[in-house]
């Protein structure tokens, strides 16, 4: 059994861990509250937009902007990951970039490249480490997201895209659904798509509502105008989305770390009691058998 002093001092080493851990937890609990109002305020008008879009877009006979029109002919596709640039968080950047690596597998048949963008240095060293290629690596930007960060990733993105550099962009990052749960999520983002109940939906709109919308000065002009704003509307959404996930992983890890810390507390002080009761015992068994050998 370990000395008394050995004990008390792993017992002082897990406790300084608990108050980092606790303090942590308390850190990202406060931030996830704005962080999550931040995810969940941008869900309608994402939505909205998407569905606007979408709306004209089943009017429009021959939608020719390129960046509703599908390549036939698919070369070359780019992933954007989005993962922290901390730790501590649990297994939430590696169920990412699982989901990233996974989805390459999974398309090298579909294309004859892929290559990666990556927000975040966990993703960042992840692919430096195991010394694979990385296109653009952006650090240090999810700890001050602000629109015009998310524009200038997508007017770069959408450049890349109508220059005809790449043929299709995807999008990687988690889902805040709540403090225990955050959803990796692969997303096109271009070109667009738009689901058939979607399509449906909008077409049969003017049937059931009786009216139809007159365009001014045109639904194209519109198009051309809405559709980069969607782009940088999904990747502003993304980044707040990755935002909340990481602080609610974090949260929850802080929170099992600061329960692990106390049970070990618990667990060493029972040893200590033990460890310094089998002392005392010694010290009597030996200060009796002292007694009993004088009075011989």
């Amino acid at each position: 059994m370990a000395n008394l002093k050995e004990i008390q001092k792993r017992i002082g080493s897990v406790k300084n861990t608990e108050k980092i851990t606790y303090a942590m937890y308390m850190v990202s609990a406060a931030k996830l509250r704005k962080a999550q109002e931040g995810a969940e305020n941008s869900r309608p008008y994402a939505e909205s937009l998407a569905g606007l879009i979408g709306n004209i877009v089943s009017r429009v006979e021959k939608p020719d902007h390129p960046l509703l029109v599908p390549r036939e002919d698919k070369k070359r596709a780019e992933v954007v990951l989005f993962t922290s640039d901390r730790g501590l968080c649990g297994g939430f950047n590696s169920n990412l970039i699982k989901m990233a690596v996974a989805f390459m597998e999974d398309n090298k048949e579909v294309y004859d490249e892929i290559d990666v963008s990556v927000v975040g240095k966990k993703a960042a060293d992840y692919f430096r480490r195991r010394k694979l290629p990385v296109r653009n690596s952006t650090e240090n930007l999810m700890r001050t997201v602000s629109y015009q960060l998310a524009t200038a990733l997508a007017d770069e993105l959408t450049m890349r895209y109508v220059s005809g550099e790449v043929d299709a962009v995807y999008l990687v990052f988690a889902k805040f659904k709540s403090a225990m749960t955050q959803i990796p999520t692969v997303v096109q983002l271009l070109p667009f798509s738009f689901g058939e109940e979607a399509s449906e939906e909008a077409e049969a709109e003017p049937e059931v509502l009786g009216v139809d919308y007159i365009y001014e000065p045109s639904a194209p002009s519109i198009l051309a105008e809405l559709l980069p704003r969607q782009v940088r509307t999904q990747i502003y959404t993304s980044m707040l989305e990755s935002i909340a996930s990481e602080h609610g992983a974090r949260m929850t890890a802080m929170d099992s770390a600061s329960s692990n810390a106390a049970e070990m507390i618990d667990s060493l002080t029972l040893q200590f009691n033990r460890a310094r009761q089998a002392a005392i015992t010694t010290e009597l068994m030996e200060i009796i058998g002292g007694a009993e050998a004088l009075k011989g």
